[in-house]
């Protein structure tokens, strides 16, 4: 079968990241389940092979690599039929940091996160009253001389317990006082190294997978101006900047995923045999496949090109959210394929079907719900009144 490739630039990477995945195998993956334990080894390995420091310039310890060779690298991981989730926030909440920070918060801390000792893997930014509608965040971070105070609460702050750092948006003016609806959001750079239970609490939250995700409360956080990142109030501009490249970024995952969903159940296919024959020589269990399988192959060529609009230089906000909603149902469609043709196997911890199943389903919806997706490219792509929030229908 003749192929093209968009990433054949970077198969050499490529290859790296299944070296790297090879050492975690299966059995891996399920003891870190059973215990909801944090993959500490491998996040090292990863780490320790230059992998997570691939978008940090090189001044800086890094590769200096596009958007396209990160996509690659998480890709490839969930391909392996291992987990980015534990370190994937690397790769696109340090954007904020490099686009805004300042050159001393970048010589400060990007070397030690391109060495690995530093983490920043914690995104602080959705609440439990706001969700997606961010400009509505309700924790402050007020001024008092040298420092800031910070008062409030997160949810959905995955990592968090696992970094060194973590990117916080708070609201530094009240929401009736900003300039517009978009104003009064300030990012910051946290070091939680020492305020963990001084003035940060941190509240795990058990779920339907290992995501090491929790609640995060503030009670007068005293950090220094200077984790002020960029102009005090335009953290919101800041935070959408870095949108574009999560989308991209999650959705390589998604197609990591399907496609190590694909070769399992195509594998499994083939050699089980009932009625004296392989079952894969069944229509029935050959369609679903194929069709998860065409699926795949469409949503994979939407995410290279954002990934490539993205290094151009272009805003592919339509693309990135796209690709994010097409390689998310094309993960659970080959995930739902594969569970279907291992039957009552896939039920059973050592197909490792169940918990990439589990996995699966996240990505529909996390970071961003499917819903708004749809909303997003029916204002912006079809023309269509808004349907959510203040202006609706008009």
């Amino acid at each position: 079968m003749t192929t093209f490739d968009p990433t054949a630039a970077h198969a050499d990477i490529r290859d790296g990241v299944a070296r790297v995945c090879a050492g975690f195998p299966g059995t891996y993956w399920r003891d870190l389940d059973a215990r909801r334990a944090y993959p500490t080894e491998f996040v090292a390995a990863l780490i320790r092979e230059g992998y997570l420091a691939a978008m940090i310039p090189e001044e800086y310890g890094g590769s200096n690599l596009p958007l396209t060779a990160a996509a690659v690298i998480l890709e490839e991981i969930h391909r392996q039929g291992c987990n980015a989730a534990a370190c994937h926030a690397q790769m696109y909440t340090m954007g904020t940091l490099l686009r805004h920070g300042s050159p001393a918060q970048k010589a400060a801390y990007l070397p030690g996160i391109a060495d690995g000792s530093l983490r920043l893997q914690a995104f602080g930014v959705t609440e439990p009253t706001s969700g997606t509608d961010t400009l509505a965040l309700k924790t402050t971070a007020r001024r008092e001389g040298d420092d800031y105070v910070i008062n409030g609460q997160k949810i959905w702050t995955s990592r968090v317990e696992h970094s060194d750092l973590m990117i916080l948006l708070a609201r530094t003016t009240p929401r009736d006082e900003a300039a517009s609806r978009t104003d009064g959001l300030s990012v910051f750079l946290v070091d939680l190294r020492d305020k963990i239970g001084n003035g940060v609490e941190i509240r795990p939250i058990r779920t339907m997978i290992n995501h090491a995700t929790t609640e995060v409360f503030f009670d007068n956080l005293r950090i220094p101006a200077d984790s002020l990142i960029g102009e005090e109030g335009k953290g919101f501009r800041y935070i959408l900047s870095g949108m574009n490249a999560e989308r991209i970024l999650i959705a390589a995952e998604c197609i990591g995923d399907a496609k190590w969903f694909l070769k399992t159940g195509a594998a499994y296919a083939s050699e089980r045999v009932v009625f004296g024959e392989p079952i894969g020589a069944n229509q029935g269990v050959q369609f679903p496949l194929a069709r998860a399988q065409a699926h795949m192959m469409a949503a994979e060529a939407i995410v290279y090109r954002a990934a490539a609009m993205y290094d151009a230089g272009e805003n592919p906000g339509v693309e990135a959210n796209t690709a994010k909603l097409l390689a998310s149902e094309a993960s659970w469609e080959a995930a739902e394929a594969c569970m279907q043709t291992h039957g009552g196997f896939a039920f059973a911890e050592e197909y490792d079907v169940e918990r990439k199943f589990r996995e699966a389903r996240l990505y529909q919806i996390a970071p961003i719900s499917t819903n708004l997706i749809l909303c997003h490219i029916a204002e912006r792509v079809l023309g269509l009144p808004k349907s959510y929030g203040p202006g609706r229908g008009e």
